[in-house]
């Protein structure tokens, strides 16, 4: 006995969708400036670590015996405030340009 099979008829494929572009986000930008932030503060631990030989440090008449890197690292953070306070102020200065531009529009 023979059975006669019909040919199973064919299965339909899948449709394919074209790959869509994922736009670029605030989240994703964050997380790479998080990446180069770890990298740079790694460089900045070993070059802490392979300078602990001890530099006084003196200011106002104060002194005080630091590890080198560690003064160099205090003197970095305090250019960078200076340089983040002028700034600020700079930009508190052209709010209020815009502000007085706005009100003289009106």
């Amino acid at each position: 006995m023979t059975q006669d099979h019909e040919p199973a008829p064919p299965s339909p494929e899948p449709a394919t969708t074209p790959p869509t572009k994922i736009d670029r986000t605030r989240v994703s930008g964050t997380w790479a400036a998080v990446i180069v932030a770890i990298i740079v503060l790694v460089f900045l631990l070993i070059f802490i670590l392979q300078n602990l030989g001890t530099a006084t440090v003196q200011f106002l008449g104060m002194s005080a015996g630091l590890p080198l890197g560690v003064a160099m690292l205090l003197a970095a953070i305090g250019g960078a405030v200076l340089v983040a306070l002028i700034g600020a102020a700079r930009i508190m200065q052209l709010r209020r340009a815009t502000k007085r531009a706005h009100r003289a529009l009106r």
